[in-house]
């Protein structure tokens, strides 16, 4: 499978909180999104690694329902109706059918940016400060087992106003750094079951590859 940019990050670990400031804006951004029925997100990235010359940009965005959602990253799509995912490549004309419980299906999960802070890290609150001409709380994140992370830092940035994430900045061991930025985010929109079922009488042609 043609591997997808690693928008998220997961880390099997037990949670480690260091910081009770930070812990108190975590949880208020955690249990807003886990009151939610539904949201919808628009996002985002940016990937750079001056050491190699790399810089490439991304858009993409998502819907997500309980345990299920529909994603787009550029011309790709994961659809995932909380059994099975099919990610579906375009340039390949093929579309991969995984379980919905395989990590690399999780992982590209929308929900997982919104509380990837639960597992595996410790975390630290930095400062206040504004983003976009909005007061945000600066929180660091840092793996707790660090042997195992590709990342050393994740630094998020919270609405003070409304407990949302708005941008999230991973940096890497190899000195890449994944900026994801949220452009829009709605809350409970109405979203019918079919959207998160793949239809293939939308992708005429298209290889289905079982794993």
């Amino acid at each position: 499978m043609k591997i997808l940019l690693p928008f998220f990050l997961v880390i099997s670990s037990v949670s480690f909180a260091q910081d009770s400031k930070a812990e108190v804006v975590l949880e208020k951004m955690s249990s807003k999104i886990e009151a939610m029925t539904a949201f919808y997100i628009e996002f985002s990235v940016s990937l750079k690694n001056s050491n190699n010359g790399t810089n490439s940009s991304e858009t993409g965005k998502g819907w997500v329902k309980g345990q299920k959602f529909h994603a787009s990253y550029g011309d790709n799509t994961i659809i995932s109706n909380g059994t099975k995912t099919w990610t579906i490549i375009k340039d390949e004309k093929t579309t991969y059918v995984t379980d919905a419980d395989d990590a690399e299906s999780e992982n590209m999960n929308p929900k997982k940016l919104m509380n990837l802070w639960e597992d595996g890290f410790k975390n630290k609150y930095e400062k206040e400060s504004t983003l976009n001409e909005a007061a945000v709380h600066v929180i660091n994140l840092y793996p707790k087992d660090a042997s195992s992370s590709d990342y050393h830092t994740i630094v998020l940035y919270i609405t003070k106003s409304s407990s949302e994430l708005k941008k999230a900045v991973m940096k890497a061991n190899d000195g890449t750094v994944l900026t994801y930025s949220v452009t829009k985010f709605t809350s409970n929109p109405v979203l019918e079951d079919s959207k998160f079922t793949y239809d293939s009488k939308k992708y005429p042609g298209y290889e289905l590859v079982y794993d």
